[in-house]
């Protein structure tokens, strides 16, 4: 075969570096998540601002443990059948936020499809217990879409997180291969469901997957259709070999694009960059 025939993948680009965790706040962070057996997104997600969260001495939580139902293709986080919940956890997370002085507390977590109530029980008892334990702190919930199942939805919306995030991932062309078992109108009649519940929505996309320009754009016009308040968009980084290629690196110009366009379409705050994430700057979001 020829090289001329050989598709070569695109090479990372300068702005993508990041630098090694390092610093006192960030090896208290380390120690706390591994004296409290905690799980976090950012070391499953291998989040490319571990160090930058964490050295200032903050982290994402990620409940209901660190094995997911689904197998989404984009996704570092281990898939197959999870342990039995920890009834444990939600003080745990509780008892760290606190030790943290966590001002803006964000929690995710694995999805639950093995549960009948997909987790929401566990939902309910962790942000009670933090709440318990830090009255001041603010709540940032990035949830699953509960397969739709909107009864367990309405269990996130009567506690009342200050920011209920939920991400639709990719453009709906790509959602059948990027996000295996989720439906992108799933995603976005929840993000409604949620904004008549009253709630503070947020959700993001990740970048550079096969996207068109159009599609992003199209995506950015769905989620202000449904009155999404917060965007964030991120480059698509492979977590394995096993995981979806990355097909471009989008430059930080085109982000900048992106930025100024989300805030002209009406969301109140847009997180564009190559190493954006979810919860990128999320205490920043409150309003």
């Amino acid at each position: 075969m020829s090289e001329s025939n050989v598709l070569e993948k695109p090479k990372k680009p300068s702005w993508l570096k990041v630098k090694l965790p390092t610093g006192e706040s960030y090896k208290k962070v380390r120690n706390l998540v591994s004296e409290h057996k905690l799980h976090t997104i950012c070391e499953s997600g291998n989040c490319p601002n571990m160090g930058e969260c964490w050295g200032a001495g903050t982290a994402t939580f990620m409940i209901l443990g660190n094995v997911c139902t689904r197998s989404c293709d984009f996704c570092a986080v281990s898939t197959g059948k999870p342990e039995e919940v920890d009834v444990f956890e939600p003080a745990r997370v509780a008892n760290s936020v606190k030790l943290m002085n966590v001002k803006h507390a964000v929690i995710t977590s694995v999805d639950r499809d093995d549960l009948q109530d997909g987790g929401a029980d566990m939902w309910v008892k962790t942000v009670s217990a933090i709440r318990r334990k830090s009255p001041d702190t603010t709540l940032e919930t990035l949830i699953p879409d509960f397969a739709g199942k909107w009864e367990n939805l309405q269990r996130i919306i009567e506690v009342a997180p200050e920011i209920v995030s939920h991400n639709i991932e990719t453009v709906r062309r790509l959602t059948k291969k990027i996000r295996i078992q989720a439906k992108y109108n799933r995603s976005l009649e929840l993000l409604l469901r949620l904004k008549k519940g009253g709630m503070k929505t947020k959700s993001g996309l990740m970048l550079g997957l096969g996207e068109t320009e159009e599609e992003v754009i199209e995506t950015m016009q769905d989620l202000r259709s449904v009155e999404v308040d917060i965007l964030t968009l991120g480059q698509y980084l492979q977590p394995t070999p096993k995981h979806a290629e990355v097909k471009d690196f989008i430059t930080p110009e085109k982000f900048d694009e992106y930025q100024k366009l989300g805030l002209e379409m009406g969301f109140r705050f847009v997180e564009s960059g190559p190493l954006v994430r979810s919860s990128y700057h999320a205490e920043k979001h409150l309003f």
